[in-house]
């Protein structure tokens, strides 16, 4: 059994106990591969695209693949920096921050303006765009292209079974990326999931054994004092459960996290990590000064304690369970859509293996969202409309029969319940009333519900930014 949280009590553990053994969860099968990966669309599907499928996405496959061009000198083994271990980040990522004239001025209207204000008034941008392009609202024109693909009108957005568990528990984190929809950042230090929150989760999550994936993110979900409580306790309920970790690797050095590398491993918790570019300057401009040496080393210690090592089988068709896997996440620096993922995958592996002796499992590419930070960096440069025109020039009526809203529950750091990762930075939660363009009011809570089949009759909230999920192959 793992290790109990200390602020747990232990009639509320042996409550969550009780029940591992029970039938329901022997019947319960786990996912081969990563299922949400991408969240919104299911990768292994969507790279079976054909062909004539393609010619109809303008722009996907076709981003210059610069990143895949830099070709790295040969390095020494200075990339095991043991000297970074135990040296935080934190300091580094707060002066950056104090030094950054966008991030100062957007702090300045959150406080000035409130979230819900800004929310509203970066949806009305992105509806004014479209407009401006001629483009309905996005289930309606879901619903075209799926009458004009299928000459009748099928229910989109319609909630399925869940399968996936989503927790982001917490806010805080010891960077602050370009990139971040959630907005994350030293600077969070109040947005963090209490124990209590944890406990009721685990719960619910007893109760629903067609859940095969918790994905637990952030944040950087580590720094939270209950992400190993929630950890160790969601393993001691499911053997089968596959349990993910959204790391951003420099957490790996941290103080007080010397061993959660043996917490992961000891855990069967698959890593998925961020890393938008096997060069230096193209990670530290997206992440920050230093990432780039931080992430190797974190991807070496991964390496050694025996993820991303795949094991030679006589039968090629085989993966073993007891596997620890780590895959990467690529997001694009600018307002473009990805590579194509697969040749992007194996630059990545010859780079990253003949200049630093790293492997991994896969590379899963993602649309930038156009919400929060990085819809505030494309309106001050005055791409706005031309990004959400990339996006519905690149519709995908694929992507809309594996969302990642169709089969997932997103509950965040206070325990509200949404449909995804964007709606709930968005403030739509599920069970809300969001006429008069309201958000952040009201929603279910994980305390309103004993299992997740709860939801099921509650609809999928929708909006402008979910171009971004249907667009190429999805985003994440």
């Amino acid at each position: 059994m793992g290790l109990l949280h200390p602020n747990l009590s232990l009639t509320a553990a042996l409550s969550l106990l009780s029940a591992t053994t029970t039938n329901a969860f022997m019947t319960t099968n786990n996912r081969d591969g990563i299922p949400l990966m991408s969240q919104q669309t299911s990768t292994t599907t969507l790279n079976s695209i054909n062909a004539e499928n393609k010619k109809e996405l303008p722009d996907y496959g076709k981003t210059p693949i610069e990143v895949s061009k830099i070709k790295l000198p040969k390095v020494s083994k200075k990339w095991i920096r043991q000297d970074l271990f135990g040296n935080s980040l934190v300091e580094e990522t707060l002066e950056s921050l104090e030094n950054d004239e966008e991030f100062q001025a957007t702090s300045k209207k959150l406080k000035e303006k409130g979230a819900a204000a800004m929310t509203k008034e970066e949806r009305l941008q992105r509806r004014r765009a479209l407009q401006d392009l001629g483009v309905p609202d996005f289930l309606s024109f879901v619903s075209s292209e799926q009458n004009k693909e299928n000459g009748d009108e099928i229910k989109v957005l319609h909630r399925k079974e869940p399968k996936v568990l989503q927790v982001n528990i917490g806010l805080y984190c010891n960077q602050a990326c370009g990139h971040c929809h959630v907005e994350s950042s030293p600077l969070k230090t109040e947005e963090q999931m209490t124990s209590e929150t944890v406990t009721q989760i685990l719960n619910v999550l007893k109760n629903t054994p067609s859940i095969t994936t918790l994905d637990i993110t952030g944040g950087a979900p580590e720094l939270n004092e209950n992400f190993r409580m929630l950890v160790s306790i969601a393993r001691d309920l499911r053997s089968d459960l596959d349990i993910i970790d959204r790391c951003n690797l420099t957490v790996l050095q941290e103080p007080g996290q010397e061993d959660l590398v043996e917490f992961l491993a000891s855990n069967k918790v698959r890593v998925v990590a961020s890393l938008p570019c096997y060069s230096a300057d193209n990670v530290d401009k997206q992440r920050g000064n230093g990432v780039f040496d931080r992430s190797i080393s974190a991807l070496l210690a991964l390496n050694q304690a025996g993820y991303g090592i795949q094991s030679i089988s006589e039968d090629k068709d085989s993966s073993s369970s007891d596997e620890l896997k780590i895959d990467l996440v690529y997001n694009p620096l600018g307002a473009f859509l990805p590579p194509e993922q697969k040749s992007l995958e194996g630059k990545y592996k010859e780079e990253l293996m003949d200049n630093f002796g790293i492997q991994f499992n896969e590379l899963f590419t993602m649309t930038n969202m156009p919400i929060k930070r990085f819809a505030d960096f494309l309106y001050r440069r005055g791409e706005l409309k031309e990004y959400m025109d990339l996006l519905v020039r690149n519709f995908n009526l694929d992507t809309t029969q594996s969302l990642m809203c169709l089969d997932t529950v997103n509950i965040g750091w206070d325990g509200k319940l949404y449909d995804c990762d964007f709606n709930q930075q968005l403030g739509f939660a599920i069970g809300a009333n969001n006429e008069n363009d309201e958000s952040h009011k009201g929603g279910k809570s994980i305390f309103d519900i004993d299992s997740f089949m709860d939801l099921q009759n509650d609809g999928i909230k929708n909006d402008n930014h979910c171009f971004g999920c249907t667009a190429g192959m999805g985003s994440s």
